[in-house]
């Protein structure tokens, strides 16, 4: 499939398409007039990147577990790593949770105090 292809079924942009290249993220193939061509798995790979993009994950982590997507084998280095990554995640969704929580709560007091007349003041 062509680049446009590719980023319309991804949801992402051509741009990004690129750019995912460029990292050494992404590969593709090229036709005699220098067109990208993609193979059909390129759609799933391409929304893997962008979940570990929007996990917090950099270009050069990224590009370091890739291969182990692949072939499913990790170095007990890299092990390591993606268990540090993993726990990261954690810590952020626990701080999101509390936050969430506090958030909760302040929305349970102005709801409570608008309906006794008594709106919170901005």
């Amino acid at each position: 499939m062509r680049i446009g292809e590719l980023a319309g079924r991804a949801g992402v942009s051509v741009r990004a398409l690129r750019y995912y290249e460029e990292q050494n993220l992404l590969t593709s193939e090229r036709s005699p007039g220098g067109q990208r061509h993609y193979p059909e798995s390129a759609v799933e790979r391409v929304q893997l990147i962008q979940q570990l993009y929007a996990a917090g994950l950099a270009s050069k982590s990224i590009v370091g577990l890739m291969p182990c997507v692949v072939t499913g084998e990790v170095t007990p280095e890299l092990l390591e790593r993606l268990e540090a990554e993993r726990d990261r995640i954690d810590a952020q969704i626990s701080g999101l949770a509390r936050t969430r929580d506090k958030l909760d709560g302040i929305i349970t007091l102005a709801d409570a105090s608008a309906r006794a007349g008594r709106p919170c003041p901005h």
